[in-house]
């Protein structure tokens, strides 16, 4: 079925009335979105920067532009002083590895407007008639996108405080004025998506504060960049992602975006628009009082966002702290209720970080970040420990601070201070359950297990969800098993889309080859809730759970038990019949396992060994065992091989036993 089939499904369900509005509805957007283009068209939008000339905020940012010393006297401290410039110089000279592309030569000229890992260019045309998805096409429109949202500029300013060579500030000039050329107002493919236009606005705010005082950069460019960073509010106002069936990430960029202009422009407002009511002024009104809203809506009382994926829980948590710091900074009190959900939010993922101080990737992931203060060019995707040095300063908790440890300049930037901590030893990491999210974490000496199992995204919609109901994850010793596959890409294949977030590639029970819950082939942000699943039983070394995911499909209930012990993990998997003509399936089970684990068929067992690490896994009720190779992806479009254990089966029970030995030295 392809989109425009399912909105036509959709739209036959509905009841007549609203099918009619909705129509109706539709109908009256489109007529406004062809007279604005042909008014575009006809009547470019000219920014008027003499309402710009010597502008300067008075408002404060999250670092302090006037203690300059302050920070890069850190930077030193830190030994990061060099990568720092490293990183800078890698950007003037345009090289950029950016969602699977590898490190890059750009050329020249910066592609703005350029997928350039496929080479496919978007020509400029009104924003709402660019086509930006092809689904028989390879190009992504994710690539310009990120490219844009000039999340670089902040290592540009920081290399430019640390040397006061002005050649960054002239980079920094360069790129934003062919940008602004590039990219008129409403007329580019960077215009398309309100939440990228709201991280753009966050970036170019926070990296003026570097360059505002070069004596390189004329008054002109400053005027323009302003214009230009205005018309961002008012399309952000104009262009809110709040019109479908439930808000996400992509609307809480908008409102922090709103919030970051709102302040910035505090004291000021173009004339035109005191009778439009676009003011600044309303800006961050708006911005306020639906980012409490939103806090409720997003994030489940236990701390947990309710898209489903551990990586849109970073961002979201980013999105929220990093607002609060800043609204703190200009006088500006969030309520206790939001302030108490963020720190719920940092407790998630502290709780729910292995042993190793990464986090496993469940549902989708696409790198998603607000500002990217440190370590830009080598940022590991799935260490989210970088929020919590964060936090650690702001709630003042030294148990954060602890987890977050290798990120004090991410401290520095966003939080303003950096606590040297006594190393002596910190509270020990315990099983915990968050049954809001549906994730579930057991720990037993050096073993760690994340469990998943509650409800898809934005309550059973699962646009972010993958069919990973009972699956797990395993580490031991500081080491992946056992490992959730990752994401890999969204629209640019849509057939590795669909297998990245299918039932057989995650670490479950899949019967008769059907999915947990059905998706269709060509509709890659949806996935209706039909697995319901639920705990069952858990406890400090204990898990029960069970979907519903294969009683309409098969009349089957499938159970899980797992029980956690220092040198062992039991697993029973039962296939419980709905009614007594239902007979028992075939049926897989899969273990996705870490790229380097080393496999060994034995008659009777299998045995894994990574460093210095062994692991025997033998089964109960299993008719055959194989081992295939497949992909797992670490970050967005890049995926590197691996292997998959599967066990196939036919009796209404099945056991796994894991055991393991920890050597003192690797290979031993």
């Amino acid at each position: 079925m392809t989109s425009f089939m399912y909105k036509m499904q959709k739209l036959k369900n509905m009841p007549f009335d609203m099918a009619v509005r909705k129509v109706s509805g539709k109908a009256a957007s489109i007529l406004r979105d062809t007279s604005r283009k042909f008014q575009l068209l006809a009547f470019p939008i000219r920014l008027d920067v003499t309402q710009f000339s010597g502008y300067k905020s008075s408002s404060h940012f999250l670092f302090d532009p006037q203690n300059r010393s302050y920070y890069t006297e850190h930077l030193v401290e830190m030994q990061s002083d060099q990568s720092i410039i490293k990183d800078a110089d890698r950007i003037c000279s345009h090289c950029f590895n950016l969602l699977g592309s590898g490190e890059i030569m750009l050329g020249e000229k910066l592609p703005w407007n350029e997928d350039f890992k496929v080479g496919y260019s978007w020509k400029n045309s009104f924003y709402k008639h660019i086509k930006i998805i092809d689904l028989d096409h390879p190009a992504d429109v994710k690539v310009p996108w990120e490219l844009s949202r000039f999340q670089h500029a902040f290592t540009l300013g920081k290399a430019y405080w640390l040397t006061n060579r002005e050649k960054y500030a002239k980079e920094y000039q360069d790129q934003l004025s062919d940008w602004m050329e590039k990219n008129p107002v409403e007329m580019s493919v960077n215009w398309t998506c309100t939440m990228d236009v709201a991280i753009r606005a966050v970036n170019w705010i926070a990296s003026a504060y570097f360059f505002i005082d070069s004596p390189y950069i004329p008054e002109t460019f400053w005027a323009r960049f302003h214009a230009s960073l205005y018309s961002h509010g008012q399309f952000i106002m104009r262009n809110l992602e709040n019109k479908g069936e439930h808000t996400g990430n992509h609307y809480l960029c908008n409102l922090v975006g709103l919030i970051a202009l709102g302040l910035y422009y505090r004291d000021f407002t173009c004339d035109p628009d005191k009778r439009k009511g676009s003011t600044p002024e309303r800006w961050l009104e708006f911005g306020l009082q639906q980012i409490e809203r939103e806090m409720v809506v997003q994030v489940n009382p236990d701390g947990s966002n309710y898209e489903a994926s551990t990586s849109y829980h970073r961002l979201v948590t980013e999105c929220f702290l990093v607002t609060a710091v800043l609204c703190s900074r200009n006088g500006i009190s969030l309520s206790s209720n939001y302030m108490n959900r963020v720190e719920h939010m940092c407790q998630f993922m502290l709780d729910i970080m292995k042993p190793d101080g990464l986090t496993p990737t469940v549902g989708d992931a696409d790198d998603g970040r607000l500002i990217i203060p440190s370590k830009y060019g080598s940022w590991i995707r799935n260490d989210f420990s970088h929020l919590l040095a964060v936090a650690g300063e702001v709630f003042h908790r030294d148990d954060f601070r602890h987890a977050g440890s290798k990120h004090q300049e991410d401290a520095l930037w966003i939080a303003g201070a950096v606590t040297t901590l006594d190393p002596g030893a910190t509270n020990a990491p315990r099983s915990v359950a968050y049954p809001d999210g549906g994730y579930y974490v057991l720990r037993q000496g050096e073993a760690y297990c994340l469990i998943r199992c509650g409800d898809l995204s934005f309550h059973g919609h699962g646009a972010h969800s993958h069919n990973d109901q009972l699956s797990f994850e395993l580490q031991i010793g500081g080491v992946d098993f056992i490992i959730d596959p990752g994401s890999y890409v969204y629209t640019a294949d849509y057939r590795m889309r669909n297998l990245f977030r299918s039932t057989a590639m995650h670490n479950t029970l899949e019967v008769d080859g059907k999915e947990q819950n059905d998706f269709e082939e060509r509709v890659l942000f949806l996935m209706r809730e039909q697995t319901f699943a639920k705990c069952e039983g858990f406890g400090e070394n204990y898990f029960a759970g069970s979907h519903q995911g294969y009683v309409q499909k098969s009349g089957i209930v499938h159970r899980r038990e797992m029980r956690l012990q220092e040198d062992q993990l039991e697993i029973s998997d039962r296939l419980e019949q709905v009614s007594p003509q239902a007979a028992v399936p075939y049926y897989n089970v899969t273990f996705i396992l870490a790229p380097g684990v080393k496999v060994n068929e034995l008659e009777e067992r299998i045995v894994l060994s990574h460093q210095r690490v062994s692991v025997d896994m033998t089964f109960t009720n299993a008719e055959t065992t194989e081992i295939l190779p497949c992909w797992v992806s670490s970050r967005y479009g890049e995926r590197e091989l691996s292997q998959l254990l599967r066990v196939k089966g036919s009796k209404s029970k099945l056991c796994t036993f894991i055991q393991w030995s920890i050597s003192e030295k690797e290979g031993i």
